[in-house]
């Protein structure tokens, strides 16, 4: 499947949360960790489990940098 957002970093599904209507799916990114909220529906659907090899796709319309 190609995507038009261009922010897609590949990963590695370190453990998921299981709500009632949602799911939070901690991923490992390039030695950082990286979490996303996300249906409960959608983490079922893709059968989302700790080692899973996954791309994380960012489309925001804002983002924030420190130093």
């Amino acid at each position: 499947m190609q995507l038009s957002a261009r922010n897609q970093l590949k990963g590695t599904v370190r453990g998921v949360k299981l709500g009632t209507v949602m799911a939070e799916v901690t991923m490992e990114v390039g030695g950082q960790t990286l979490v996303a909220a996300i249906t409960r529906v959608s983490a079922e659907n893709l059968d989302l489990k700790p080692g899973d090899q996954v791309t994380a796709v960012i489309k925001a319309t804002e983002v924030i940098v420190g130093k």
